[in-house]
């Protein structure tokens, strides 16, 4: 659930860059940050003011959210009306703040959401509307929801707010202690809920009155509810003077500037223990009278009510360093959806020298920095040898401040650089202060870099004259007016040394002091109005983006299941893309490893396709456009980087639209392929053939393979899946309806040619299709898994009966090789998109033929790893899970380790006496009707895959870890163990490849699970054969009368299966009747 809002307004103060906050609410929008349905109106407001008041602010930015409502409504003048229904969130970033030259607003939490759409820096504004949407605000009513931005605030995820006939407004409260309450605001309420007072900084003995029964009080946390109503009469106020000196129209028709608080001089008017006249006296100002009169006319008879939510926490934010670093530092509380982390957003080269309590956020640290606990680094770049002791603040440094750190001791100081402009001339001013330094005490009574004033002008040379003017008075002589900070010289640049100085003074005090003196310095009050929050927030980014490369190259080059993708859409939405895409570049052609090169091909593919922004078309389509071949031909022979260099060439040319983008992505992803075939077919070295007795020609070769189910773990051998992750599968070889349903067989012959025949589903049956080869160029579309006969030529290949390409035509290999042609003929019983491996074990059938028919001999192991180099030939791009489960006999695991080259290891399971028989009498096979296309969802997967989705991941560790307790299960014989795994399996199919399970396929499921201990769809899903574990054996005619009363099924049937436990076999019989041999030649030789 979350609310869905008509309008989000961010307030700012005058002078504020307005068009630097609305590019930052337009970047959350974009990366999905304000939540499925962002607001259709995302507006950064202006304070019409300086000086305007919360009061003020809401007022204003109340009338121009009416007024684009109206706009887009198609009325000409602002009308209350677009309130009734509207649900608006008023965001107030109020005033400067010490510690973030952005505001509280833009102050970066120590937080990374790894299951954000788009990576980005969490800021507490980020935190507040997280907040609001999904947890305050969900269940409320249309109206107006005003918060601010000056706390860290924590709410529990049902918050538990009764809104069931709710009219008024209403005021939200957290419990806090009366201690804490001493400093702020609480509230005074009746018996119902009521608000009678709001008491700011009272007595021990108000506060008191406010107490719960568990001793806590509520505190004003700066969030209130305005209902439509109670809007529509506040709207009203904005013509009526001097309320409408709040809003732009009254700064635009001449109005005088008034200042109001929200609390003090909105809210309050409704609470019901004022009095009007009370209320009125309670500002000595005559215009905020008059305000405060025509207020209490308009909304005195709303009731005000509070809600005070159990377990939040409220937290404001100070002009103390001290609790701002401790803010920063500790873990917020269990009720927070934030995750504080030590290092968030950052790249750090030696990780260990930060301490526990420490605090790294949004920073390059390169060499050797130390971090003391309690201590805070934001939006730094720092190269060491650096120490940084306990209790500093640093933020704003770049790669030019570390020579002048070095050597220079750090503790308890906050020290800041900063982005100033003064009039069009920008510059960069560092400030210097001490963790417990007061800004605005009187200097008599305070302390600079923690030591008395007298001490530190002692120990400087420093003078009071030097810092304020003579005339100003000794009670306004603090921190906040002190020139302290070095802004410009007449004759040299000014760095981070012109105030670090002021820590060890006493080398080169003297020429120090003067350098000092001769500078134009400004107060830190003198320098806010000049603060460029567009260039700090456009160095943060900067920043971010550049830790993000080294996180690129960290996360790739470590072969780290951390997912690119929300990094990669972040830089397309923010407009780093090509320096991502640089990156990965670099990368692929520097790392000398296939399988990081491939994965840096994939994120760019990714990158390419969030720059395309949902359009140009499907991910998924071909990639064989010429211009492309040069590059494609490059990582074919091995020359990774030159093919690199040359896609990146080529992609420049694909970058103008949409569907170019697209399709350069595909590109990308077949070059991706192409490592990664080159990857897999590192499982060659495990193939290893002998010599055997050459057939006589015309001799027969004939093998016939079984089917096999995957009962667990599929998807895991999928490359590169299974030699990035490592894969575990497993298996059984079955019989269908009796038989075994898969074959080939092969025989020399005469002529030098290649007769491929396809038949009809038995070795006696018609012939489907027939292509005769004669020249090597008939093979050339081997790698084109439609092409007629393809396999089969792809098998020619692999097996090295022919060599392609080469200067030698085919008749002369073939010739004199073996003295004339093959003749291969191939069958399979089953349907296309059967899910039971077909393909696979085909493949592995015709090698097994084709290399006995050829005087060769290969082990099974050998064919595992023969059929895995085929399909990868062939681009199917296929695991090893299916030709394990139909050359190997019974039931059995695979497994394949994370790892180069690719070995697959196959393990029988043993299972108890008489447990195979049941598993006979208890599988049944469905042929659902549908048929399945699994390349389309092997891309999706093997995409998923290489980015890195948590879910992916996760799935992949949950594959692996479900068929070891499968293949345990069955050692046990424990038939409904066994079902539990395969219903877990296809939940993980599932979510490995979303859908997968077609309606109709559902639907069968559904009807069937009363009966069974578990089903799921045979290989990818999408249709084909539907396997079920039953719960009483010998079920095929009760499930079928089940399923023939089951509407909307369409054309299914049900087979029996049975554990085959011989395996395939290979036989060499005689010549055809047909081909002049005697019928008793037909036999096994």
């Amino acid at each position: 659930m979350a609310a869905e809002w008509s309008v989000l307004l961010l307030t700012c103060q005058r002078g504020g860059c307005v068009s630097a906050f609305q590019r930052e609410l337009e970047a959350r929008r974009l990366r999905g940050g304000l939540g499925p349905r962002p607001p259709p109106l995302l507006l950064a407001v202006e304070d019409p003011w300086a000086h305007l008041g919360s009061g003020g602010a809401t007022l204003n930015a109340l009338l121009v959210a009416a007024e684009h409502l109206s706009a887009r409504a198609g009325c000409t003048v602002v009308t209350s009306d677009v309130l009734r229904d509207a649900r608006i969130l008023i965001l107030h970033m109020g005033r400067d703040f010490s510690f973030d030259d952005c505001g509280r607003a833009f102050t970066c939490l120590p937080v990374e959401e790894p299951g954000a759409l788009a990576e980005a820096l969490v800021c507490n504004l980020d935190s507040l509307l997280e907040t609001m949407t999904h947890r305050l605000c969900v269940g409320s009513p249309p109206g107006v929801w005003v918060c601010s931005t000056d706390m860290l605030l924590t709410v529990p995820s049902a918050p538990g707010i009764n809104w069931d006939g709710f009219q008024g407004v209403r005021v939200i409260a957290v419990p806090g202690s009366p201690a804490y309450a001493r400093n702020h605001g609480v509230y005074l309420t009746d018996e119902q809920g009521l608000v009678r007072n709001i008491i700011y900084k009272g007595t021990e003995a108000q506060i008191q009155q406010c107490a719960g029964p568990d001793g806590t009080v509520p505190l004003v946390c700066g969030v209130v509810f305005f209902s439509s109503d109670a809007a529509e009469q506040l709207l009203a106020t904005h013509v009526i003077p001097p309320l409408d000196a709040c809003t732009y129209m009254g700064l635009d028709s001449g109005a005088p500037p008034i200042q109001l608080s929200l609390f003090f001089d909105i809210v309050l008017c409704m609470a019901g223990g004022m009095t009007e006249e009370e209320f009125l006296k309670g500002s000595g100002d005559a215009s905020v009278r008059s305000a405060r009169s025509v207020l209490w006319t308009a909304l005195r008879a709303f009731p005000l009510s509070m809600a005070c939510i159990p377990d939040a926490s409220y937290d404001y934010m100070t002009t103390s360093a001290s609790d701002h670093i401790r803010s920063l530092t500790l873990l917020p509380g269990s009720a927070s959806h934030l995750h504080f982390c030590k290092t968030a957003h950052s790249h750090v080269d030696q990780p260990s020298l930060l301490e526990d309590g420490s605090s790294v956020t949004n920073c390059l640290l390169e060499g050797a920095v130390q971090l003391a606990a309690g201590s805070v680094i934001q939006h730094c770049h720092l190269q060491g040898p650096l120490e940084i002791g306990p209790g500093c603040l640093l933020s704003g440094l770049s790669a030019g401040s570390s020579p002048a750190l070095r050597g220079c001791p750090l503790r308890d100081v906050v020290l800041q650089g900063h982005h100033v402009r003064l009039r069009d001339l920008p510059c960069r001013v560092f400030t210097l202060t001490g963790r417990l330094d007061d800004w605005q005490s009187p200097a008599e009574e305070a302390t600079y870099l923690n030591m008395p004033w007298a001490e530190f002008f002692r120990r400087t040379g420093i003078r009071e004259g030097d810092l304020w003017d003579a005339e100003m008075p000794r009670r306004s002589r603090c921190l906040l007016s002190a020139r302290l900070f070095p802004v410009l010289h007449a004759c040299e640049a000014l760095g981070l040394e012109d105030v670090l100085w002021l820590l060890a003074p006493a080398a080169a005090a003297g020429e120090r002091l003067a350098r000092w003196r001769a500078a134009w310095r400004m107060s830190w009050q003198e320098l806010l109005p000049c603060l460029d929050k567009a260039a700090e927030l456009g160095a943060r980014r900067a920043l971010f983006f550049l830790q993000g490369q080294r996180k690129v190259r960290r996360v790739l080059l470590g072969r780290q299941d951390s997912s690119l993708l929300p990094l990669a859409r972040s830089a397309v939405h923010e407009g780093y893309h090509e320096a991502v895409l640089g990156t990965l570049d670099e990368v692929a052609s520097t790392v000398g490893d296939a399988g990081i090169a491939a994965r840096a091909l994939a994120c760019i593919a990714e990158v390419l396709g969030c720059m395309a922004r949902g359009e140009g078309g499907l991910r998924s389509g071909p990639a064989a456009n010429r211009e492309w071949a040069s590059a494609f031909g490059r990582l074919e022979s091995g020359d990774i980087a030159g093919g690199v260099r040359e896609l990146a060439t080529e992609r420049e040319k694909w970058m103008s639209s949409p569907v170019l983008l697209v399709r350069a992505a595909r590109h990308y992803e077949g070059a991706e392929q192409i490592l990664v075939r080159q990857a897999v077919m590192s499982s060659c070295q495990f193939v290893t053939v002998g010599q055997a007795e050459l057939p006589p020609l015309g001799h027969w070769v004939q093998v016939a393979c079984p089917a096999r189910l995957d009962l667990s773990g599929g998807w895991s051998d999928t490359p590169p899946i299974t030699y990035e992750h490592g894969g575990a599968v497993v298996d059984v070889a079955v019989l269908v309806d009796g038989c075994r349903p898969i074959g080939a067989r092969v025989r020399r012959i005469g002529e030098p040619e290649l007769r491929l025949v396809s038949l009809g589903g038995t070795p006696r049956g018609e012939v489907a299709v027939e292509l005769v080869c004669g020249e090597l160029e008939h093979l050339q579309d081997y790698c084109q898994p439609h092409a007629p006969g393809a396999l089969l030529k792809a098998a020619f290949i692999c097996t090295q009966v022919v060599q392609f390409p080469s200067q030698k035509p085919l008749r002369a290999q073939l010739t004199e090789s073996f003295g004339g042609g093959f003749e291969v003929h191939t069958w399979s019983k089953l349907p296309h998109g059967s899910g039971l491996g077909t393909s696979s074990i085909l493949a592995g059938a015709v090698m097994a033929a084709l290399y006995r028919a050829a005087g060769k001999a290969a082990s099974t192991e050998s064919l595992i790893h023969a059929v895995l180099h085929l399909e990868q030939r062939l681009t199917t791009g296929g695991g090893w899970q299916d030709q394990v489960g139909g050359l190997v006999p019974g039931i059995k695991i695979g497994r394949s380790k994370a790892r180069l080259p690719l070995r697959v290891e196959v393990e029988e399971i043993p299972v108890p006496n008489g447990f195979t028989q049941t598993l006979n009498d208890h599988l049944l096979l469905v042929y659902t009707g549908k048929t399945r296309l699994a390349r389309n969802l092997l891309q999706d997967v093997v995409r998923n895959w290489y980015a890195r989705l948590p879910s992916a991941v996760q799935n992949a560790d949950a594959l692996v870890s479900n068929a070891e307790e499968c293949a345990q299960a069955l050692r046990q014989g424990n038939l409904p163990l066994v079902g539990k795994c395969l219903e877990r399996y296809w939940q993980q199919k599932k979510c490995m490849a979303p859908g997968c399970e077609p309606l109709a396929v559902g639907r069968i499921m559904d009807a069937l699970r009363p009966y069974v201990y578990g089903q799921c769809l045979a290989g990818a899903g999408g249709g084909g054969f539907l396997y079920v574990l039953t719960k009483a054996p010998r079920q095929k005619e009760a499930l079928h009368q089940i399923l023939a009363k089951t509407e909307g099924l369409g054309n299914f049937s049900i087979h029996s299966i049975e554990v085959d436990t011989g395996g395939f076999s290979v036989e060499v019989v005689g010549c055809d009747p047909k081909d002049g041999a005697q019928p008793g030649d037909d036999a096994a030789v």
